[in-house]
């Protein structure tokens, strides 16, 4: 009786190979099968991560160029609204590459001229006078800008072309700002002497000739080039009413 009941007590064979394959563990192809499917998850997530990290600097960048957009038609804005006419420079003229003004400040009045150079739109201020002569030397060198003289500020990149229109009340149309406009006459005058050391720039006794005279309106067209990442595409245009003294 005992020695049957130890042979039944005894493991069969199946089951210490059994045993045994859990004590031997991952074969190496088991292994590499892991490692490879964690590697594709790992690389899968680093992709996900990779394109919300794209996605955030592209957003960014927009929202930057956009903020520079606007502060740059804030200060087209204000230099207009500012226009003042000396008569002894031109107060607003455009050639086709630089728009001039004369702008009223604090401290005198101050010459800005605005041109595209390359793909970038810049603004040129001149130092505010109260004199004649030196607004008068500032237009002329408004003729020779360079992009390097002080006061050269580089507004926005990604600018394809720059127009400039002109509305005038009395036709009720616009036009291109490079066209002859209306024409104030006046009775010819004698040169104007030269202003005193501290004097004002104010216009002489008379206006001789016949010169343009201010717009009703200003419109500005702005071409954007084609760039990868932005938003913005086609042109930029804004309208501005000019309300004479």
């Amino acid at each position: 009786m005992n020695e049957p009941a130890a042979a039944m007590a005894l493991p069969s064979p199946t089951a210490t190979r059994c045993r045994r394959r859990r004590a031997r563990g991952f074969t190496l192809i088991e292994v590499m099968v892991a490692l490879f499917v964690l590697a594709l998850m790992a690389g899968m997530a680093w992709q996900g991560v990779d394109m919300v990290l794209r996605s955030r600097e592209i957003s960014q960048a927009r929202l930057e160029r956009l903020l520079r957009l606007q502060s740059v038609l804030a200060q087209w804005e204000a230099d207009l609204r500012q226009l003042v006419d000396t008569q002894v420079v031109p107060p607003l003229s455009f050639d086709g590459a630089h728009l001039r003004l004369t702008r009223l400040q604090a401290d005198g009045v101050q010459l800005v001229t605005w041109t595209l150079r390359g793909q970038t739109l810049e603004r040129w201020a001149a130092p505010a006078t109260r004199q004649s002569e030196p607004l008068q030397e500032a237009y002329m060198r408004s003729h020779q800008l360079l992009g390097s003289e002080s006061g050269t500020l580089a507004a926005l990149d990604g600018i394809a072309s720059l127009q400039v229109y002109f509305f005038d009340q009395s036709s009720n149309a616009w036009r291109n700002a490079q066209s002859s406009g209306d024409q104030e006459q006046s009775e010819p005058a004698p040169p104007p002497e030269p202003p005193a050391t501290g004097g004002a720039a104010t216009p002489p006794p008379g206006k001789g000739g016949a010169r343009e005279a201010l717009p009703d309106g200003v419109r500005l067209v702005l071409g954007l080039a084609e760039a990868e990442g932005r938003a913005e595409s086609g042109q930029i245009t804004r309208d501005l009413r000019l309300i004479h003294p």
